[in-house]
């Protein structure tokens, strides 16, 4: 399994459409099956550099979980109230991660939605990072800790989601260059109702958060 992570991000993350994602913590268990991801990459004198990467300056006390190695998370806090979980993926030494966008609660729906109080449909619980994160019950305490080890679990899908199913475009949130269709480097399921809904990033400087 960490092999397969440890290839390039875009691949990694077409393989991680239909995989299914675990957290066991002392309230219970809650799998969810992922719908919806972005690949993020490395700082500007990388061989991949990323203008809406948290790398792109560099490597900080918050995001070198970003440099690997792969198969473990990176989880961040962001406008004052969310966590946003990625899974690292490339050659370690390398940044690059991939944010987990959406997906669907497929075990633990009553955890999830305690923790979702405020979703009002099953189709809502995970549908952006903010709520997918809350739903799995993933914090900043969590960001460098193994994803394929207990209290977590990875499973890909036993297939690949086809191609005519996989559909790619701008990244959700970034402004700037990092956000242009130069970057088309968010995945979805086509059709699938826990897909987030597309919102252009308003101008800003810096590097997405």
């Amino acid at each position: 399994m960490r092999e397969t992570l440890a290839q390039d991000g875009r691949q990694v993350a077409k393989l991680l459409l239909g995989s299914f994602v675990t957290h066991h913590s002392p309230e219970g268990s809650v799998t969810i099956r992922l719908t919806e991801v972005e690949a993020y990459f490395g700082p500007r004198d990388s061989a991949d550099p990323d203008p809406g990467s948290h790398t792109y300056r560099g490597k900080t006390a918050r995001n070198w979980p970003m440099f690997g190695p792969p198969g473990h998370l990176y989880v961040y806090f962001t406008y004052g109230m969310h966590f946003c979980a990625n899974i690292v993926c490339g050659p370690e030494g390398t940044a690059s991660a991939i944010l987990l966008r959406a997906g669907e609660v497929v075990a633990g729906s009553s955890l999830a939605a305690s923790r979702r109080s405020a979703s009002r449909r099953h189709s809502d619980l995970a549908s952006g990072p903010a709520r997918l994160a809350s739903a799995l019950g993933l914090t900043t305490a969590d960001s460098g800790r193994d994803v394929l080890a207990p209290p977590f679990g990875l499973e890909l899908a036993r297939e690949p989601a086809p191609d005519d199913v996989v559909v790619s475009g701008p990244r959700v949130g970034v402004a700037g260059e990092g956000g242009s269709m130069d970057y088309p480097w968010r995945f979805w399921l086509d059709g699938d109702p826990t897909v987030s809904r597309y919102k252009a990033a308003r101008p800003r400087s810096g590097p997405a958060t």
